[in-house]
């Protein structure tokens, strides 16, 4: 009996080893997590500062796009991207899409819903060698695009309902820097392409788009309200959202149970991690009083840098009660997911759908996502600084 116990605890260790050696994001959220207990120890306070609310809502995306996916519910977006004559246009088409529906169902949202169908598209018409830098750029474009309104990004829904600035102020501040970005975009999937700026798609929009099944109807009809629902718990800043969520949940149970098992629970599981992290940073009175002295003044390099180490959302609510100037703070988080993979919380989902697709790719992801991104961030860092300085 003991030697089965050992030989099951000795597997699970084996099975946890090989998941963290898969997923690296997910191995660098768990080490942030037991840092986090030896910088504060656990307490029921630091469970109360975990921003629930953003893993409730991840979820509810999550969930919800999986059936998606299995109902084809994208096949309108696929059959008129697949109508699209020349790669420039179809990944132009993309990437807008990514940049301007993030002002709306925030930066992570967009990836969910335009990640998977690019890899769809590109994979179908014999393209796959531009599947990486494309959705690299969707990346940009979600970062990027996301910044312009309030509730694009969780880390400008944060900062915008703890500043109290009026969101016609907080449009007008990043609008320069917003219209600075996609232009660039444009200028990067043109040079994408110099080779060939003609080259063709080859892919048939019916081809792409599949078919839609009659028996279907009433679950891509429940889908879509259950996604209304969660758009609507996110624009309104609703206090209700754990009933959303358990709603949703039930939903999905009686529409399709097998769903629920399709969520990327690797994923929310590593953002938690994260939680933990600025959660336990934020509370130790050491870090605290450090901060306190150094961060005011510099909060656009701060943003950036310590970005990298715990993401931007986690570093939004660790800085935000030491900053002075919040319109900097801002420009720092938004511009950190440029940097690194760890930079933003979105770049980790935007890896993770990849590698659901391409297991064994995450460093070829990594390397070509680094490159891409650092690049356009070489243009957008020094405009940044300058407009920041003026704060709202």
């Amino acid at each position: 009996m003991m030697k089965k116990h050992t030989d099951n605890g000795s597997s699970a260790l084996n099975k946890l080893a090989a998941l963290l050696k898969k997923d690296p994001m997910l191995a660098v959220s768990v080490i942030a997590a037991i840092v986090a207990l030896f910088i504060t120890p656990p307490s029921a306070r630091l469970l109360e500062d975990i921003d629930w609310h953003t893993l409730a809502t991840l979820f509810m995306m999550l969930t919800v796009l999986e059936g998606f996916k299995k109902e084809n519910i994208f096949r309108p977006v696929l059959k008129l991207a697949g109508g699209i004559g020349s790669m420039i246009g179809l990944s132009l088409f993309l990437v807008f899409s990514v940049f301007f529906s993030s002002m709306f169902v925030t930066n992570d949202v967009s990836l969910i819903i335009f990640v998977p169908l690019t890899i769809i598209l590109f994979r179908q018409g014999g393209k796959e060698k531009y599947i990486l830098p494309v959705i690299s750029m969707e990346n940009i474009a979600a970062v990027r695009g996301s910044l312009l309104t309030p509730f694009g990004s969780p880390q400008n829904l944060f900062i915008f309902g703890q500043s109290g600035v009026t969101a016609f102020e907080f449009i007008r501040y990043m609008f320069p820097i917003w219209i600075i970005s996609g232009v660039l975009l444009v200028i990067f999937v043109i040079f994408l392409y110099r080779k060939d700026v003609k080259e063709k798609t080859s892919i048939s929009g019916s081809e792409a788009a599949g078919e839609w099944k009659p028996e279907g109807k009433v679950k891509r009809i429940a889908y879509l309200c259950i996604f209304a629902a969660v758009i609507f718990s996110i624009v309104s800043r609703t206090s209700y959202w754990p009933f959303f969520a358990i709603g949703v949940a039930v939903l999905v149970f009686i529409i399709d149970r097998k769903i629920l098992a399709k969520t990327d629970y690797v994923l929310l599981l590593t953002f938690f991690c994260f939680f933990v992290f600025s959660s336990s940073v934020a509370a130790n009175p050491g870090i605290s009083g450090f901060l306190k002295a150094n961060v005011a003044g510099n909060e656009y390099a701060w943003s950036i840098l310590l970005s990298q180490l715990i993401s931007n959302v986690p570093a939004a609510i660790v800085l935000y009660p030491f900053a002075d100037n919040i319109g900097a703070l801002l420009y720092g988080l938004d511009s950190a997911g440029l940097c690194t993979l760890i930079g933003s919380l979105a770049s980790v989902i935007n890896y993770r759908i990849y590698v659901r697709e391409y297991p064994g790719n995450g460093m070829k992801f990594i390397k070509v996502f680094t490159l891409v991104s650092l690049a356009f961030f070489a243009f957008v860092v020094i405009p940044g600084y300058l407009i920041s300085r003026m704060g709202f």
